[in-house]
C-alpha cells in the first residue's frame, strides 16, 4: 500500500532544502534563490521511500494547499520566497511597503528592538507582517505573551530603508531603526 502525500511535511522539508541548506542536497541556488524543479525532485526522492515518485504536480499541490505561500514556481524553477539564512544574499526588487506593518517578538527582545533597531539576525531580511494577527502568531512561537512592533514602514522608507514584498502576508526589509518603531 502506497502511503498518501502529507503536503504539510513536504512543504517543511521544501522551505529547509531552499532557504536554509540546499548544499545538503547537492542544489545550488541562483542569484535569486531559484533552483531547477527537476533538480529539487531528484533530491526530494533520496528523502523518504514514500517519495520515489514525487512529480511537479505533487509539488504544485503542495504550493496551493500550503496557508503560508512559502514557494513560487516559474519557467521550472522554484524558490523560497522569503527566510533565507544561506550565506549569500538573494537579490529582491524593492518595493513600496504598506504604511504600517508589525512584528511580533518576545518581551526581552522588544526592549533591544525598541533601543536600537529591527535586525535580520540570522535570516537576511527583517520579516514583517501586514496584518496584526499574523504578527502575533509569529510571536507566540517566541515568547507565550509576545509583543506587537508597529513599524512606520512608509516613513522607513522614505528614508531610505529598503522594503520587499515576501507574499500577500509577508514583507522583507533590510535593518530598521528604533525611530520607526513604535
Amino acid at each position: 500500500m502506497i502511503k498518501a502525500l502529507d503536503f504539510t511535511v513536504l512543504s517543511k522539508v521544501v522551505t529547509r532544502i531552499l532557504r536554509h541548506e540546499p548544499w545538503v542536497y547537492e542544489l545550488e541556488l541562483d542569484d535569486a534563490g531559484w533552483v531547477p524543479v527537476d533538480e529539487l525532485l531528484a533530491a526530494l526522492r533520496t528523502v523518504k521511500v514514500e517519495w520515489s515518485s514525487i512529480d511537479e504536480s505533487d509539488i504544485a499541490e503542495m504550493i496551493s494547499r500550503s496557508e503560508k505561500k512559502r514557494h513560487e514556481v516559474r519557467e521550472k524553477k522554484i524558490r523560497a520566497l522569503y527566510g533565507h539564512s544561506v550565506p549569500k544574499m538573494l537579490s529582491r526588487e524593492r518595493a513600496d511597503p504598506p504604511e504600517f506593518l508589525y512584528h511580533g517578538t518576545s518581551p526581552s527582545a522588544a526592549m533591544l528592538i525598541k533601543g536600537d533597531a529591527l535586525r535580520p539576525m540570522g535570516r537576511q531580511y527583517v520579516h514583517l507582517s501586514v496584518d496584526v494577527d499574523t504578527a502575533n502568531e509569529v510571536g507566540r512561537r517566541k515568547a507565550p505573551n509576545p509583543v506587537l512592533l508597529v513599524v512606520n514602514a512608509a516613513s522607513a522608507h522614505e528614508a531610505g530603508v529598503a522594503f520587499y514584498r515576501g507574499n500577500d502576508h509577508v514583507w522583507l526589509a533590510d535593518t530598521i531603526p528604533a525611530k520607526f518603531i513604535g
